[in-house]
């Protein structure tokens, strides 16, 4: 091999950094962290370099003890969420997850719940493996729509349904709600159906509208995330998204 053929030869191996995003420990700049700080070793052997490449075939690489190794096979799972189930891959208090309701084989893919849905409301939930979707889907910038069917207390008035239009200032928040589209579905006895399709993603945000105008949710189902819906879901079933569903989110 001749001298220009080695400086112009391609380097061996995978970037650390790179390995590491690609197994989903972390973004590549947290991932620069942990290798300056020592969290990562490769063959058993502590790396502080960040110009260090490895084979992801033969080489062994762990975070804090923990082997990290990426996953090729990438799953898109919809969810609908029954109630008294938190929305998380782990609960310390022992509690029913999202992720006890999917196949064994779909777990072993290490999915996680893209968002969050409080342990007392249904509906739409979507797990996945993709980190770069996930942070898409989860970017404000991105507005993607989320419709819910609310059971509320009371019998809300068309001055009431201007106010979740235009946008109203709930409890502890600095500035109104971005508008939204707000109907009413059917009443209830004492109580009403009310749908509500939302562009942002503040805490308990469906609640909390609802209730700084004096209307306490009952209960609460999303019904809608962007071009996904539960149709032919019932609670606590679960699918793959097709394709299509796939590349509509991505839009």
């Amino acid at each position: 091999m001749n001298e220009d053929t080695h400086h112009n030869a391609e380097p061996e191996g995978e970037r650390l950094q790179k390995y590491l995003a690609r197994a989903r420990v972390a973004s590549r700049r947290r991932a620069e962290t942990l290798i300056e700080a020592g969290a990562v070793t490769v063959n058993g052997a502590v790396v502080r370099e960040l110009g260090t490449r490895v084979n992801p075939a033969t080489d062994e690489v762990r975070v804090n003890g923990r082997l990290a190794r990426p996953n090729d096979t990438l799953l898109y799972i919809i969810l609908n969420k029954p109630v008294n189930t938190v929305t998380t891959a782990h609960d310390p208090q022992g509690r029913s997850t999202v992720l006890d309701l999917l196949p064994p084989a779909w777990i072993a893919q290490r999915v996680y719940p893209v968002g969050r849905l409080d342990r007392d409301t249904e509906g739409v939930l979507l797990l996945t493996n993709d980190g770069d979707l996930a942070l898409r889907l989860t970017h404000p910038r991105y507005e993607l729509t989320k419709e819910y069917e609310a059971l509320v207390s009371g019998r809300p008035t068309g001055d009431d349904y201007d106010q979740l239009r235009n946008g109203i200032l709930m409890l502890g928040e600095t500035r109104p709600t971005a508008p939204a589209r707000a109907w009413q579905i059917e009443p209830a006895g004492g109580e009403t159906w009310v749908g509500l399709e939302l562009h942002e993603g503040r805490n308990r945000q469906a609640r909390r509208m609802f209730g700084a105008l004096g209307y306490p949710v009952r209960r609460l189902i999303r019904t809608r995330v962007g071009p996904l819906t539960l149709a032919g879901l019932a609670p606590g079933a679960s699918r793959l998204l097709t394709t299509a569903e796939v590349a509509g989110l991505r839009a």
